[in-house]
């Protein structure tokens, strides 16, 4: 009608602008704004719900848009859908993405992304990455990331302040013992939010593989019997074909040569070093070790740095299990070593106790001897039984359990609970938290619980477990989390045929690479460093509730300077990836032949030399059935499972910029490079060190 009367203005008084200008008015152009949502390509991950957008810009707000199609949106598909706007909305800001469920049924979606074509051309990420329930609204910010002090418009800052708020309150800290760092409160997996826990395709591939493990060992699962002295069956627990590392193991387990070897390149690389000066409590003389040295003496190689100590002081006075009713046994070792000029590292002196030996009896014999290589075949083969059993509580609980997966789980709670999804530090380290908190919630519901396989099958489970914890926890350092200090500190740069500490450094310098390229592109002053307040709350989380205040620690406890940051998140990420890779990958092909890697240990340390016997040995050993109980795990968690991620794997958009895009790319290709290098000297070795080779290290804790 408008038109109509203006129609008839227009010839009546032949006013052709006026009425091209009104014309214009009343029929604006729209503006369109192109969507494309991409749905996760994982089982069960599209959905049947009613999908709706909102687009939000500094000048104004769209209406709802259905994302959708009639039958939903299909797992792995890519949608577009046009939205005509009569007004621009300005920069977008946010994204805001509803699901409402269809006839009451709530089909969960998994969505990836969005991406926002503008009217001007310009392509806007929006990473989303998570699980949507009905009834759920989630705010999408887009890819660039931006700190707190540049989201300066106050929509950006409500949501920003809305977002951690309800990280808080979802993934809340929970003290599990006292003493050792805190934890994330669920007492199951299904606890956790559903973005924390293990995606349907990893649930049924871990599912399935326990099913396997536990039939294969249901038969010697609960035999009694002690092994005979071939160790008969043992290579028949599990059906599939040996690793080459499971059939050396087999062969050099009790040999010097492999037994040194496992200080350097074993499941426990840390607790070998250079000793100066022997420890007062370990009295080896001269005459002890004269003929393992080859002619020179003990305080000749000291001062050439050839003689190392590995101490396991932490595990003095703890008492052993209990498995079966029947007492387990737990030593606090001394080991000295020889590196000798042929490159090996070799074992000239065990003390099985803290407390050197004494004569005493109505013999006058020594309580508590030394070991030596030139004592029976039998006292040395079973002194360094005791060591390995030692070996395993000290790996097992604190190198492994405590100094990856309950630290990664401090550094993903903090994550998770101060950054928001927008800012630089949470993208960077966000990949490398995936199933973290899941595992370590499986670790304590299931292994370390009353009823779990530790406590059942191993010496260092029941009440001893939280002591040792506790006593590691107190002596944890920065330093001991930085392989460049810890390597430095402990004596080690020059040590031969080292592997784990030469693919570690480099790792870490490709690590150090990455992460000062990224932050640095961010993090342009010092000065961003101070004013960034998510990023101080971070630390400060990370140093009470990781590391429980301790300022002897050495952890940080705030940041001034970029070099400090990416220091520590250099030892976030390695220690996440990496460091877990050489404590973890091994351990079913170092420990699955059980003698190289007993559990448990059912008798105590002989304080005599002269009376042992193979059949000694024998009966110090665990079981048949304990032996299968805890291959189980050692097999389980060390599987191959398909949904994990390798190192420098980066499925996930969530960097909108070139540059970051750049230096991922760099990354990989460094990765690359030393891929390379390994598999050329390993190629040359007998035994080849593969457990930091970069395909075998997974990008989050996730077993």
């Amino acid at each position: 009608m408008l038109v109509y009367v203006l129609l008839c203005l227009h010839f009546s008084s032949g006013n052709t602008q006026f009425v091209n200008q009104t014309l214009a008015n009343t029929e604006p152009e729209l503006l369109n704004y192109t969507l494309t949502v991409y749905t996760g390509d994982g089982p069960l991950e599209g959905t049947t719900n009613y999908i709706s957008v909102v687009l939000h810009g500094t000048e104004g707000v769209s209406e709802p848009a259905r994302a959708s199609g009639f039958l939903g949106l299909r797992r792995g598909s890519v949608r577009q859908i046009h939205m005509n706007l009569s007004a621009p909305l300005g920069d977008l800001i946010m994204l805001e993405v509803y699901s409402k469920a269809l006839f009451g049924f709530d089909n969960k979606w998994f969505c990836d992304k969005f991406s926002v074509k503008t009217p001007e051309n310009e392509e806007l990420l929006f990473p989303c990455y998570r699980w949507i329930n009905a009834s759920t609204t989630l705010f999408l910010r887009p890819a660039a990331a931006i700190f707190e002090f540049q989201d300066v418009h106050a929509v950006g800052q409500n949501q920003r302040r809305m977002e951690l708020e309800q990280s808080r309150s979802t993934y809340r800290w929970c003290i599990y013992v006292k003493g050792i760092p805190e934890t994330v409160m669920a007492e199951r997996s299904q606890d956790l939010p559903t973005d924390a826990q293990y995606s349907i395709r990893m649930a049924t591939d871990f599912g399935m593989a326990y099913r396997v493990t536990t039939l294969e060992t249901k038969a010697l699962a609960n035999s009694r019997q002690q092994w005979d002295w071939k160790f008969s069956g043992l290579d028949n627990i599990f059906s599939e074909e040996k690793s080459l590392t499971y059939e050396y193991v087999k062969e050099h387990w009790d040999k010097d040569e492999f037994f040194g070897y496992q200080f350097l390149n074993g499941l426990n690389p840390m607790v070998i070093r250079r000793c100066s000066k022997l420890p007062q409590n370990f009295p080896v003389t001269e005459e002890m070790v004269r003929d393992s040295l080859g002619g020179t003496t003990l305080e000749q190689e000291m001062k050439k740095g050839n003689i190392f100590l590995s101490d396991y002081k932490v595990l003095d006075g703890l008492i052993g299990n209990i498995v079966h009713g029947r007492q387990q046994y737990l030593t606090s070792p001394l080991v000295l070593l020889y590196s000798n000029p042929e490159g090996q590292m070799l074992p000239i002196a065990i003390q099985l106790t803290q407390e050197a030996g004494t004569k005493g009896g109505a013999e006058g014999k020594m309580q508590n001897p030394i070991f030596l290589p030139t004592d029976s075949k039998y006292d040395w083969l079973l002194a360094k039984v005791f060591v390995r059993g030692a070996d395993f509580a000290m790996h097992e609980m604190i190198v492994h359990l405590l100094g990856t997966h309950f630290l990664a789980e401090v550094f993903t709670m903090a994550t998770l609970r101060n950054l928001p999804s927008t800012h630089p530090l949470y993208k960077l380290i966000i990949p490398h938290t995936r199933y973290t908190l899941q595992i370590s919630v499986i670790a304590r519901s299931q292994l370390i619980s009353e009823q779990g396989p530790v406590t059942q099958y191993t010496g260092i489970g029941g009440q001893s477990l939280p002591v040792l914890l506790t006593r590691a926890t107190a002596s944890l350092t920065y330093s001991s989390l930085c392989l460049p200090d810890s390597i430095l500190e402990r004596g080690l740069e020059q040590v031969p045929n080292y592997y784990y500490r030469d693919d570690g450094m480099e790792l870490w310098r490709i690590i150090n690479k990455f992460v000062e390229g990224i932050l640095t592109h961010y993090y342009t002053s010092d000065e961003h460093i101070v004013r960034d307040a998510e990023l101080q709350n971070w630390i400060t989380e990370i140093f009470t509730k990781g590391f429980l205040g301790r300022s002897q620690s050495g952890i940080p406890q705030s940041f001034n300077t970029r070099a400090e940051l990416v220091k520590f998140v250099t030892m976030v990420i390695f220690t996440s990836t990496a460091q877990h890779a050489a404590v973890h990958n091994g351990q079913f092909d170092l420990g699955g032949w059980m003698p190289n890697f007993p559990g448990s240990l059912r008798e105590p340390p002989p304080t005599e030399k002269g009376k042992s016997t193979m059949d000694t040995i024998l009966n110090t050993l665990p079981d048949e059935g304990t032996t299968a109980n805890f291959l189980a795990v050692l097999k389980l968690i060390t599987e191959d499972y398909s949904d994990l991620y390798p190192l420098g794997y980066f499925p996930e958009d969530l960097f909108g910029e070139e540059v970051p895009q750049k230096l991922i790319e760099n990354f990989q290709k460094d990765l690359e490079v030393l891929s390379d290098v390994i598999e050329k000297r390993n190629a040359k070795l007998e035994l080849p060190y593969t457990f930091l080779h970069p395909k075998n290290i997974v990008n989050s804790i996730s077993t």
